[in-house]
Order: structure tokens, then C-alpha cells, then sequence
């Protein structure tokens, strides 16, 4: 048994969307620690750029909004055109949207089904052929999908539409898991808990409030996304496949209810 590399992501190449920031730039730190090639993408191309120059020689900007079919297409091609094959795909673009339920309007739920939803199919449809070029039976690709624990339980907020794509995506995850794995390319996702970031302001903005109510009291740091997200990602996740795994200090799994009292 050798368990020496078992975390090593040397000579492997990554594509993360929204990977300028929150949890897909942990995700992008981590991947990078480990000896990734990665090239990141988000929609606005200087915030792209001026991150993946930060981040070092290793990383590399390819700008694209993936909210259409014809955008997920055209971060394929771009990526086609740099190189012939693609071991990781990480599908973590998303978007969020809050009203309450009498006046949630269609937009709020579009925009959220179309990026959260549709664009991690369609984007791991685009990336198949490049997916499928670097898998092997002993070496599998990975397609890791950036799902919540909201897509697992109910959050007190009315986020109807992200709650709905959240469920969509963990259920996307089983469905793509079963077809890819002909092809020796592994689907799993990650449902994060409370990560301060733009989309998750609460924990950025007032992190000691909400870890009080996160079983182990503190909210997630860079390590802990870059931890799961290497561990499916390299050799040590090869046997994983279309599991959705809770990143959450215990939310999910671990919170008793309010009424809980101890005997």
C-alpha cells in the first residue's frame, strides 16, 4: 500500500468556474498547494485575470459567463485551445436569490435554475471529450459539483429558488454519476455549511453569531474546502463516486433540535 500520494494533484489539470473568488478561489488555493495546473473562470474578466496572476504561474484566466449552453460551450472551446485534455472539472459558478414567497418574481427563479443548474450540465456535457481524454480506469477524471447543505435541509431564509437548484444538483450529481463512470470519470459533490463569502454574507459579515449555532461553533475556513475538495479530486477520492458530502461542522448531520434538553 502506497498512501505517500494519495493527496498529490502533480501533473493534473483543473478547471474551476467562479474560481475568482469564495469557496471556488479555496478551492484553487488548495488544488495549486497540491500541484495542480489551474485554470479558473468567472464572468467578469479583469477580477479573472488579476487573480490567477496572483495566485502564480500555475493558474491561468479563462473569462466566460456560463450562464447559457452557448457560454458553457465556449469555455470548452477556450480551454480546447490551451489544451487536449482536462482531469477536474469543478462545476462551482452559482447565484442566490432572496424575496419572500408572495412576491418572489420569475427572474429570481431563472437566474438561479439556469446558473445553478443547468450550467453544471451543460458545462460537464461541453468538458466531456476533454474529460474522457485524460480518464483511465486506474487514473478516473472528477467532475465535482459545488452543491449546499441547503440542497439537504431547510435554511431559515425564503431563498426558494436556491434551495430548489441546490436539491437539483445533489440529485444531478447521482444521475451524471451513474452515466460517467462507463467512461472512468467520477461525479461527486460538496455541500458546504456556513464559508464567508459574497454569496454567504452572514458568515462573513457576522461570523461569531452564526457559529453559535454550527454544532463545533465556528464557522469554515480556506482549509477546510480546500481539504474535501482535494481529497475527491486526487487519488484518495478514486473510489468515490456521486456521493454529496456535508462540509458544515455538523449542521446537517450533528445539530440536535431547539426543544433538545439533556436528560
Amino acid at each position: 500500500m502506497d498512501t505517500s500520494s494519495l493527496f498529490s494533484l502533480a501533473g493534473r489539470t483543473a478547471l474551476i468556474t467562479g474560481g475568482s473568488r469564495g469557496i471556488g478561489l479555496m478551492i484553487a488555493r488548495g488544488f495549486l498547494d497540491q500541484g495542480a495546473k489551474v485554470y479558473i473562470s468567472s464572468r467578469k474578466a479583469d477580477i479573472c485575470d488579476a487573480v490567477a496572476e496572483e495566485l502564480g504561474d500555475h493558474c491561468f484566466s479563462l473569462p466566460m459567463d456560463v450562464s447559457t449552453v452557448d457560454g458553457c460551450r465556449a469555455l470548452a472551446d477556450a480551454y480546447a485551445s490551451k489544451e487536449s485534455a482536462l482531469d477536474i472539472l469543478v462545476n462551482n459558478a452559482g447565484a442566490a436569490w432572496g424575496a419572500p414567497f408572495e412576491a418572489f418574481p420569475e427572474k429570481g427563479w431563472d437566474k438561479v435554475m439556469e446558473l445553478n443548474v443547468k450550467a453544471p450540465f451543460f458545462l460537464t456535457q461541453a468538458f466531456f471529450p476533454l474529460l474522457r481524454a485524460a480518464a483511465r480506469a486506474d487514473k478516473p477524471g472528477k467532475v465535482i459539483n459545488i452543491a449546499s447543505i441547503d440542497g439537504l435541509r431547510l435554511n431559515p431564509w425564503e431563498t426558494y429558488s436556491y434551495q430548489a437548484s441546490k436539491a437539483a444538483v445533489i440529485n444531478l450529481t447521482k444521475r451524471t454519476a451513474a452515466r460517467l463512470i462507463e467512461d472512468h470519470i467520477n461525479v461527486t459533490a460538496i455541500c458546504p455549511g456556513a464559508f464567508p463569502s459574497d454569496m454567504n454574507q452572514a458568515a462573513r459579515d457576522h461570523g461569531d453569531s452564526v457559529a453559535d449555532a454550527i454544532p463545533n461553533k465556528r464557522i469554515g475556513i480556506d482549509e477546510d474546502m480546500a481539504g474535501v475538495a482535494i481529497y475527491l479530486a486526487a487519488r484518495s477520492g478514486d473510489y468515490v463516486v456521486g456521493e454529496s458530502i456535508a462540509v458544515d461542522g455538523g449542521v446537517v448531520n450533528a445539530a440536535l433540535p431547539q426543544s433538545w434538553e439533556p436528560a
